[in-house]
């Protein structure tokens, strides 16, 4: 039995052959990250940001940094970047439970 079907007429077009399994799409298949992957690096920045702010409220409470704003900056930044990981959380955590009330 062959592998092609060739076409039927004169139209000469060639054998029309089965079609290509779909290439793989994402990050992946441009051999970048996984999701979780990313997400751990996410969360990861956010606790650098978080430990940046904590060294700059030391370093205001001991005199070692006297820029009062670079200190308010760092504490909103690292404030900002929780409530946006919190955020997602929270998304993931409804869609997850939505992907479990359609499997019931």
């Amino acid at each position: 039995m062959p592998d092609s079907i060739t076409p039927v007429g004169p139209a000469g077009i060639g054998p029309v052959l089965p079609p290509e399994p779909p290439a793989p799409q994402g990050a992946e298949a441009a051999g970048g990250k996984s999701f979780s992957q990313f997400l751990s690096e996410k969360i990861g920045e956010v606790n650098a940001l978080q430990q940046e702010s904590e060294q700059a409220i030391e370093g205001l409470a001991t005199g070692k940094i006297q820029d009062l704003g670079k200190v308010v900056s760092a504490v909103e930044k690292a404030n900002l970047a929780f409530q946006m990981m919190v955020q997602i959380r929270n998304k993931l955590v409804d869609a997850y439970t939505e992907l479990q009330n359609i499997r019931t």
